[in-house]
């Protein structure tokens, strides 16, 4: 996937970090930014009679404004980028960011959530629910010590055959032709038909290779260790600067098996991750 639209959120609160790495990213990629600056409020607190608390409509309005003079700053330094730019502002209650951020990740082609706006776990929660799992945009998230690099060397693309693997290595495939070196890594894959093929990774190494992308296939015994435990670590071997995987939602039942990969990489993770759903 090509990618020309780039979603940056970023927190009312605190974004200089996360505005200079969309900034950075956007100009690696020749990419139009759109900035999103978002403020989350509670529902309002009800005063006697059914009425909203004026304090709560003084607060309300106070943010408001903080929120605008807040995109007032982002145009003003994205104008002196020499970027191709656009920057909305959004004040939602928390019940109804997930669908405010999905509406607008619907016409981006990657949505990047950057250190300040991962720290903060509502707005984190609600990108995640919105963007990345009502819309098919996938997302880039940093949860890292480090500010993201715009140009990552080294990826690890973690595969297993599955849909949301495949869409995640389609979507990312700018970002994979441009590393020196894709790890293709498979833990504890199983090699028959319907199930990796008779050389796990061999297919996925094929097609990647032939879009121009430099691919080492790595297979990982887990020794019992958990799958999303041994990626990490594998990362950190192989130096990577990304790292690419598909997302998972199943039901509550089976988060234990599935799901649990996603949501530990999410709440774990050092390292900046690409998902997709």
């Amino acid at each position: 996937m090509t990618i020309r639209t780039v979603l940056s959120i970023l927190s009312v609160n605190q974004c200089e970090e996360d505005l200079k790495s969309a900034i950075d990213f956007c100009g690696a990629q020749g990419a139009h930014l759109n900035a999103l600056v978002i403020a989350l409020r509670a529902v309002p607190i009800m005063a006697d009679y059914n009425t909203i608390s004026s304090v709560w409509l003084d607060e309300r309005q106070r943010e408001i404004d903080a929120l605008s003079e807040k995109a007032d700053e982002i145009k003003e330094i994205l104008g002196r980028s020499g970027l191709s730019y656009e920057v909305q502002d959004v004040y939602s209650e928390f019940a109804y960011a997930d669908a405010d951020i999905a509406e607008r990740a619907l016409y981006a082609d990657i949505v990047l959530i950057g250190r300040e706006a991962a720290r903060d776990e509502e707005l984190r929660k609600r990108i995640i629910g919105g963007a990345l799992f009502q819309t098919p945009t996938p997302i880039l998230i940093n949860r890292g010590r480090r500010a993201m690099n715009s140009s990552p060397g080294s990826i690890l693309l973690a595969w297993d055959s599955s849909d949301e693997a495949s869409r995640a290595a389609r979507q990312s495939l700018d970002l994979l032709k441009q590393a020196d070196t894709v790890y293709v890594t498979m833990v504890d894959p199983v090699a028959r038909m319907g199930a990796n093929g008779e050389e796990p990774g061999a297919d996925i190494a094929a097609y990647l290779a032939r879009h121009g992308v430099k691919v080492q296939v790595d297979r990982i015994a887990s020794g019992g260790r958990p799958a999303d435990e041994i990626l990490r670590q594998h990362a950190i071997d192989v130096s990577a600067d990304l790292m690419v995987m598909g997302a998972y939602n199943h039901p509550r039942w089976q988060q234990t098996i599935f799901g649990g990969v996603t949501r530990n990489m999410l709440e774990e993770s050092k390292m900046p991750i690409f998902m997709a759903h």
